[in-house]
Parts: C-alpha cells; structure tokens; sequence
C-alpha cells in the first residue's frame, strides 16, 4: 500500500488542481444544458450541435501533437497548459457576454456567440488530453493518480453547482393542445435558476484560472521542483524496450506469460524496465475502450437508461457515478496496481456494468422489470453506473500509472488514443441516437 509519505501533500493537492482544468468547461456546458437549450434558438437540437464541435475541435490536439513532433523544443508542454488555460478562461468569459447573440447562417437563426465559445472550450478540453498527462511524466509516478482525481472532479464540481442552481427542476403543466376540443395535456416547464448562468460561467472561469495558478506552481516553485523527475526518456519504437526515468526510482520486472508487473524499490540510479510491445498495444486498447464507453457512449444513453424511473433518479444515478469517479481514482494511489491481469479483471468487469447500462437503454422508455415505482432495477442501475463509473477510473489510473513508468512518448500515445476513443464513441452514438433513431426517451408528464 502506498502512503502519503511518498508524495508532498501540498504538490498533491497542485495537481489535482491543475487536473480539474482538463474538462471543467465543457463539462459545465454540458450540465447546464437544461437553460441553455431554453434560450437558444436550435432547442434541444442544440445538445447535437455541441457534439459535432466537440469532434471538429479534435483540429487542436492534433495540430499540437504534429507541432510538438516538428519542433518539440519550441512546442512543449508547457506551452500546450498556458494555450489551454488561456483559451478555456477567455472561452468562459465570452460566454458570460455572449451566450444570448444569435444570428443568422443561411436563413436559419442560430446561436453563434454560444455555438464559438463551445468550440473554444472543446478545443481547450480536447488538447488537455494529449498536454496534461505527458506532462506529468515530469513527475514521480504517485503524481499520477492527482491528475485523474482532479479530471473526475472537473465533472463532479460543476454538477454539484448546478444541482445547488437548481438546474433541470420541472413540474408539469396543463396545457392546451386543441382549441376546437378543449384537449389539454401535461407538459413539463423547467423552474427558474437560484442564480443566472452568467454566475456559472464566472465559477468555471475561476476554476480555468485555479488550475493555470496551480500549474504556475507546480513548474516553476523550488518546493514542487524537488518532485521532478529529471532525465525523462521516450519510447523507442524500433525496440521492445521502453525506458524509464534513470534517476528518481528503479523498479524490477517480473515477466509470468508476458504480463508485466513492476515494483518500487528505494531510489536509486540506472534502471530500464522491459514492456512487450504486444502489451502495451493491449493497454492502449483498453484506453481507447474505456475512453469511448465513459466519454462517447454512455453519457449518450444516460438519460434513456435513467429517465424511466424520473429525473429524481436520474440526477442520482450522474451525482453518485461522478462521485465514484474521484474516490477510485484516490483508490488506486492507496492501492496501486500494476499487474495486467487485474488491470484487465477490472476493465472487462466495467464493460460488462456499461453493458448492462445500454441494454436498459436500449428497451427504453419500459425497460425490464421497469414498474410505477421503479422497482429493483432502478437500484441495480444506479448500482451498475457507480460501478461502471469506479471500475473504469481504477483501470484508467492503473493504465497510465505502467505507462508513466516507460516514459512521456507513453503517455504522449495514451492522451492521443484517450481522444480518438472518446470520439469515435461519440460519432458512433450520434449516429445511433440521432440518426438511426434506435433510443426512445420517456416523455415527461406521461
């Protein structure tokens, strides 16, 4: 078990800091999407146009990535943080002032100042991923498990935030539908905020502006200094052999069938620690999975899978599964793992959770043994989304804590294959969902 003296709790704390700037923006977009949609002129039309910006954004990790890989002692990590917090703060800003201008594009009104802060902010967002994580190859490896429980608290923080605001409360309203008639039906109206949107885009702002202060620290003061690791080496990609850092740990190899397992010893000089190549395509498999299941399918089909049983149970299922998220991720800096066996018991067992998850999905809006009052399968769905939530950020931790040990280029490649997962999940959902038309939502009121 590992312990907190093996970190500085203050540099700890800077990092998971600086890792809550990963995501927050567009998480908070996309919380906030119950006003948003209210005020915009594309309705709930508008969820769909934030996924395709988010996929067009992609256009900034890999002009970062080609920049790096031409001239990487003028494009390094360093530069790729600052760009990010820059254009995530401004990005929340120009939604405070912006987020009501529309105009219109080709005869249709659309809203533009919203439609190109998103844009900014999926930039920002996207680029974090292949940034932040090579980043932290500067870092001893127990700095690893910080980063990811400041990205789960990227989504958790504004979710809390918005469940103080009050966002996506509704009552049902009697309403006429035909006047010759008289028919009237139930329709929900959602509930004013407790305080505007502006304020919200102002608290993610302050969060944009938190991680660049925490990431100033981390680089630059003598205290979180001492926590470098110096000498980082890449990957070669010639060999099989991938090296690690030669001053800060030396940890041995224990190779049963090609499976990888690696210890930490006292720090020491000159080391090298051996990955088949054939496992380390594995493991980056298995981001490109998790990635696709918790970043593109999943939140997808959340709504399908929850909504059924009301929205009181849908806030429950997202509040406890973002919940689980920060609390595996500190889970595996107790208790780290670096055994693909159990890597892989925990990945798979996350899948079948996300499987279970979309098949309630995809009976929706009566999904079995779905009664008036829920009903046992409502408790083993918010059971199986804090389990899918749990089990895949232990596995993403545990991943990236091996690769952290094989050098930055390793990690450079799991930020790389953590974006195209997460993105050809999400293609793939819109066009099962909005095109394919396979989900039916529960219609409220009914």
């Amino acid at each position: 078990m590992r312990c907190v003296s093996d970190v500085r709790v203050p540099v700890y704390l800077l990092v998971v800091l600086f890792g809550m700037g990963s995501w927050v923006a567009v998480n908070g977009l996309w919380v906030e999407l119950p006003l948003l949609v209210d005020g915009a002129p594309e309705g709930w039309g508008l969820p769909s146009y934030i996924i395709i910006i988010a996929q067009l954004a992609n256009i900034g990790p890999l002009v970062y990535t080609i920049l790096n890989k031409l001239a990487p002692r003028k494009v390094q990590e360093k530069h790729g943080v600052f760009f990010i917090v820059a254009a995530g703060a401004t990005a929340c800003l120009l939604l405070v002032f912006l987020w009501r201008k529309t105009a219109y594009i080709g005869g249709v009104k659309h809203s533009t100042g919203l439609i190109f802060s998103a844009f900014l902010l999926s930039m920002a967002d996207c680029t974090s991923s292949v940034v932040f994580l090579p980043y932290m190859s500067m870092f001893k490896p127990q700095y690893i498990s910080a980063l990811y429980i400041g990205e789960g608290l990227s989504g958790l923080l504004p979710s809390l935030v918005a469940l103080g605001q009050g966002v996506g409360k509704t009552v049902c309203v009697n309403q006429t539908v035909n006047t010759t008639t008289n028919e009237t039906k139930m329709f929900p109206e959602y509930l004013p905020p407790h305080f505007p949107l502006e304020h919200f885009f102002y608290f993610l702002f302050a969060i944009m502006i938190t991680c660049g202060l925490s990431f100033s620290l981390l680089h630059y003061l003598p205290y979180c200094k001492q926590e470098h690791v110096s000498n980082n080496v890449d990957i070669s990609t010639n060999t099989k052999m991938l090296s690690a850092s030669t001053a800060s740990y030396r940890y041995s190899e224990f190779r049963n069938d090609d499976n990888l397992q690696l210890e930490f010893e006292q720090p020491t000089l000159g080391k090298t620690a051996f990955l088949h190549k054939r496992n380390f395509v594995y493991l980056l498999v298995l981001v490109g999975i998790i990635n696709a299941l918790i970043n593109g399918i999943l939140p997808s089909v959340s709504s399908y899978a929850t909504l059924p049983y009301g929205t009181e149970a849908y806030h429950l299922s997202n509040t406890l599964g973002m919940i689980a998220n920060p609390l595996a991720c500190a889970l595996a800096f107790f208790l780290p793992v670096m055994s693909l066996p159990v890597i892989s018991i925990s990945t798979f067992l996350g899948i079948a959770m996300a499987t279970f998850v979309l098949t309630i999905a995809a009976y929706s809006p009566s999904p079995p043994l779905y009664t008036d009052n829920g009903g046992p399968a409502l408790i083993v769905k918010v059971i199986a989304s804090v389990l899918v939530s749990g089990l895949m950020s232990f596995s993403k931790v545990s991943i990236a804590s091996v690769l952290r040990l094989n050098g930055r280029r390793a990690l450079l490649l799991c930020g790389i294959i953590t974006q195209v997962g997460s993105m050809l999940g999400a293609i793939l959902m819109f066009i099962l969902v909005n095109l394919m038309h396979l989900f039916h939502d529960k219609q409220a009121c009914i």
